[in-house]
């Protein structure tokens, strides 16, 4: 309110800044206020024809600008007042300024924008001109070329396009050079030099963010990188979007040392959308590692179906598989929201679509689907009943969901075969096979490979453990089945999640099978060493007789021919 009083009670300030390469007018980037013009007002006492000029100046920091000089005429009064001056205001002084008219001034420097036709003649009121000073050799000021193209970032100084970005009353209207452009980014060079090259001195973009766009430009006129946490992902759109791909790796990088568990999932959806493969890695890698904290993080319920399903189907998720199930569970309460359905267990199970069928449902104890997923109302009846047969009988049926476990580890699979030879006939009555072993570096026991059946195709009962010898404390175990082809080769069983064995501990390995005769191993040896064929690194593996109640595997024959591990 006051500055419209004031507006009222006074004639406008007139602005006159130099035009053409002399003039150092920064804009305004406004793309809403009026350019000047360069026609000819009373306003004005030069006579002579003016020359083009740049919009919208105004001094600022380290633009070389001068100095201004306002001019207020009075009936009673007349005087001149400075009134800014930037850092090469030494350059050229203004000339004094007496009754309106600026004294030695020349034609060529003097930008006169759209004034009325008469000033007011009224005691009352007052015209105010304000001459902005030339910068005259600005050049001399600047020792290297990039200084130079330092100078004209957002800058009207030989400006000869401009951009109005962004949209609505958030529009900026940004200065800039083709010259300049085109040499950093082949899109511009193609826009302003190619066969369908456009002659507009105008381009608007709305799809770009004003501040992306001007850190974009930053970093083409001087190498300069100005990103930062709010900045960084538009940034990266705009760098991709004009093949400016030095800015692009400047913000991954920014990106790869921002990384956290509680943002891994929103920058792996923005990688996934920006195709950035290596982002992308090191985001499920992160996730990999802190998965409970990335699952709990607030960005998690905002990710994409596609993004969700690259996630539930890894292998080396480090979390239980009820807990994955609570989280799929609110990520779909949200996503209902977003597709503004109700958040039924029939939505629900709609919008999760193909991820439900990569939850590991068999992964889970009976107690933890029992008093979970079975009453969550998401899967169907027939699909609760199939998994509770799978965890109650044997042989377990047959259902949709994934059993592998998760091995919550990095790195390749790696096994180690105890036996040198394999021969036919090995009986079971329900006694455990076992074989103790211990290792010389902390490892990660995944599961065994097992004998099957010397009569052809056949299904066996198996429970596999692995047990602490001295606690008699059992580390890990799983009640299942597997198929054989009636061939002598090994048949995986898996744990549900790994089992840590450290370095110089005994555990022994069990498998208590239920089926037919099988083949068995002989020619064993006590000691089995892998090699990482990348590293070099040694696995030693040490085997002894584990005494008690034993079917007769041992060191020289019998079951449990390869353990399945990670290093």
């Amino acid at each position: 309110m006051a500055a419209e009083e004031e507006s009222n009670s006074r004639a406008p300030c007139l602005n006159f800044s130099s035009p053409g390469p002399l003039g150092n007018a920064q804009p305004s980037n406004n793309a809403h206020s009026s350019p000047a013009t360069n026609e000819g007002s009373a306003g004005a006492t030069v006579g002579a024809p003016r020359t083009a000029g740049h919009s919208n100046p105004q001094p600022g920091p380290d633009r070389g600008g001068g100095t201004d000089v306002r001019v207020e005429h009075s009936p009673n009064r007349q005087h001149t007042t400075p009134q800014s001056a930037g850092p090469s205001a030494t350059a050229a002084r203004a000339p004094t300024v007496a009754g309106g008219a600026a004294t030695n001034m020349t034609a060529s420097s003097v930008e006169s924008p759209n004034i009325p036709s008469s000033l007011p003649s009224s005691p009352a009121s007052a015209a105010v001109l304000v001459y902005r000073e030339p910068v005259y050799n600005w050049q001399a000021t600047k020792n290297t070329v990039k200084e130079r193209f330092a100078f004209l970032f957002n800058n009207e100084v030989l400006s000869d396009v401009h951009f109005l970005v962004g949209k609505g009353m958030g529009v900026q209207r940004i200065p800039a050079h083709r010259f300049a452009l085109a040499v950093g980014s082949a899109v511009f060079d193609a826009m302003f030099n190619g066969g369908m090259a456009t002659t507009s001195t105008e381009i608007e973009l709305p799809d770009v963010e004003p501040a992306a766009f001007l850190a974009l430009l930053k970093f083409l006129y001087s190498d300069e990188v100005q990103i930062g946490p709010e900045t960084v992902m538009t940034t990266l759109y705009t760098a991709k979007k004009y093949a400016v791909p030095a800015l692009e790796a400047h913000c991954v990088e920014f990106l790869k040392k921002n990384l956290r568990a509680d943002n891994a999932f929103m920058l792996l959806t923005q990688a996934r959308l920006f195709d950035e493969p290596q982002l992308a890695s090191l985001c499920l890698e992160n996730i990999d590692k802190n998965t409970v904290d990335a699952l709990a993080a607030e960005g998690f319920t905002d990710i994409d179906l596609d993004t969700l399903v690259a996630v539930l189907e890894r292998d080396t998720l480090g979390v239980r598989e009820v807990r994955l199930f609570g989280a799929a569970v609110r990520w779909a309460e949200a996503e209902t929201q977003r597709q503004q359905y109700q958040p039924t267990p029939e939505n629900k199970r709609k919008v999760l679509g193909k991820a439900l069928v990569l939850i590991r449902f068999p992964l889970m104890t009976i107690e933890e689907f029992a008093a979970g997923p079975a009453q969550s109302g998401i899967l169907s009846d027939q699909e609760v009943v199939s998994l509770f047969l799978h965890f109650t009988v044997n042989p377990k049926p047959h259902v949709e969901f994934i059993d592998r476990p998760r091995c919550c580890l990095r790195g390749k699979e790696c096994s180690i075969t105890r036996f040198g030879q394999v021969e036919s006939r090995w009986g079971y009555s329900g006694t455990s096979d076992c074989i103790r072993f211990s290792v010389n570096r902390r490892i990660f026991v995944v599961g065994f490979g097992l004998y099957g059946s010397i009569h052809g195709p056949t299904d066996y009962q198996v429970n596999i453990q692995v047990i602490h010898t001295d606690s008699n404390t059992v580390l890990g175990q799983n009640d299942t089945g597997f198929s054989c082809d009636g061939s002598s080769n090994t048949f995986r069983v898996m744990f549900k999640e790994p089992v840590e064995i450290l370095p110089s501990v005994n555990y022994i390995a069990c498998a208590t099978l239920k089926g037919p005769d099988s083949h068995y191993g002989t020619k064993g040896m006590r000691k089995v060493t892998h090699e990482a064929p990348a590293t070099g690194t040694k696995t030693c593996f040490t085997f002894c007789y584990a005494a008690g109640n034993n079917n007769g595997t041992s060191v020289e024959d019998g079951q449990i021919p390869e353990v399945i591990f990670y290093t």
